[in-house]
């Protein structure tokens, strides 16, 4: 009989110790958080990062204007100014927040006429980058410059965070013009 009432009690004990364990609120707060935390960083990272795309893309379109600027007027062929050059020209204007050499491309090339303009992808079908030309033209030749910016991505979260096999962003800038009709 000792043996069944010592049973019974420790029975009671065990279903008082779970009744107290379920209305015990001294750790929900940090659960909460550790449940919580992880997706708002993930997503407060993701947006920095995306504000930093926007933010190098746009100094990556001012350079590549800048650029396109001087092949325009004919600075760019008076001075003989070479494709490395312009790399630089454009890195330049894009600060120091970016590893520019290693990760632009530039494409210029010259057309007959703007109904001719043909921008075909830059990368082939295994995602590398497909050879860039450099022609800068003379006066009144129409040109089409392109600048591509590999982008590495850090937070991968959104299916169009990369649009690289690297998993990298492809940031890219395009200015099409007429040269002046500069006299020489």
């Amino acid at each position: 009989m000792q043996d069944s009432q010592t049973r019974t009690e420790g029975g009671r004990q065990r279903a008082r110790g779970v009744r107290r364990l379920l209305a015990a609120r001294d750790g929900a707060t940090a659960i909460e958080f550790a449940l919580v935390s992880l997706p708002f960083f993930g997503l407060l990272f993701a947006i920095i990062e995306t504000g930093l795309i926007f933010f190098v893309g746009q100094m990556l379109d001012s350079s590549t204007s800048n650029v396109a600027r001087l092949i325009r007027t004919g600075q760019a062929q008076q001075s003989g100014m070479t494709q490395q050059q312009m790399t630089d020209e454009i890195c330049s204007g894009m600060a120091n927040l970016v590893n520019c050499q290693s990760n632009l491309r530039l494409d210029v090339r010259t057309y007959s006429s703007f109904g001719t303009v043909s921008l075909a992808s830059p990368l082939d079908g295994s995602g590398n980058f497909q050879s860039m030309q450099y022609d800068i033209g003379g006066a009144s030749d129409i040109v089409v410059v392109r600048a591509f910016y590999t982008w590495p991505t850090f937070v991968t979260l959104l299916p169009t965070s990369s649009d690289l096999p690297s998993g990298d962003r492809l940031l890219a800038s395009v200015s099409a013009f007429r040269n002046e009709p500069f006299p020489w």
